[in-house]
């Protein structure tokens, strides 16, 4: 069934390989390949861990494969994410390319020969659908606010040219801009002793996506942070931070 959680995951993969041979292939490629890969994989990893482990550890009883899983995503994004700030042309970067690739097809092979088996069988056909249903969506929502990197510039912040119309247009905005500020400043006077205020009555939270919760969950030492759902691992790391405090 091409709406299952087994049949999405693997046609992912599917896809990040053809894109990995055409990067080691084809290195004319790998300007547009290389941050499509990163992206994908990101998404894929993310959804996986938010919706998919938790199924692993719980339904299938496979705690530690899916703990082990999460730490080759994180692993694995790491040494993309360096390749965006590499020289696509250089032999530094077929050899760095070649690790990511053998790390995240290793990935693979044992998330396709093991966990997902494990939780096809754990679990009916209804629940693959479910499964496929949250992975899908919540890898669409990641990627769909997740700006692709430019391959050497980690920051994949776009360069736009100057040009001097726009420098004029921008000076005046500046001299506004500038007149504006003056005004503010009265009322921002007049606001810094409520902040005070409010700043010592506010409660401390633990926010983020549940892949900066794991991360942080990880650092931190927490067992069995992978099965954990993301309210339960900001609830975790809250606890933990605060006895680190102490």
């Amino acid at each position: 069934m091409a709406d299952d959680l087994i049949t999405m995951v693997t046609t992912d993969h599917r896809e990040l390989k053809r894109l990995f041979d055409m990067m080691q292939n084809d290195r004319s490629s790998r300007p547009l390949a290389l941050p499509l890969a990163v992206a994908m994989l990101e998404a894929h990893s993310e959804a996986e861990e938010d919706r998919v482990y938790p199924a692993v550890a719980r339904e299938a009883g496979e705690k530690e494969e899916a703990e082990h899983a999460a730490e080759e995503h994180h692993q694995a994004e790491d040494l993309g994410k360096h390749l965006l700030e590499m020289d696509w042309e250089s032999k530094a970067f077929d050899r760095a390319l070649d690790e990511w690739v053998g790390a995240v097809l290793h990935h693979v092979e044992e998330e396709e020969n093991e966990i997902l088996p494990a939780l096809g069988e754990a679990v009916g056909s209804d629940r693959l659908r479910e499964l496929g249903l949250e992975f899908a969506t919540r890898r669409a929502r990641k990627l769909a606010g997740q700006p692709l990197s430019h391959v050497g510039d980690s920051t994949g912040a776009k360069r736009q040219p100057t040009t001097s119309g726009g420098a004029k247009a921008t000076a005046g905005g500046a001299r506004a801009t500038a007149s504006r500020a003056k005004a503010t400043a009265g009322g921002a006077k007049a606001t810094a002793g409520g902040t005070k205020a409010t700043a010592g009555g506010a409660k401390a939270t633990v926010g983020g996506t549940r892949a900066e919760l794991y991360e942080k969950a990880r650092e931190l030492g927490i067992e069995g942070r992978s099965s954990m759902s993301k309210e339960e691992l900001a609830q975790q790391v809250k606890k933990a931070q605060g006895r680190r405090k102490r």
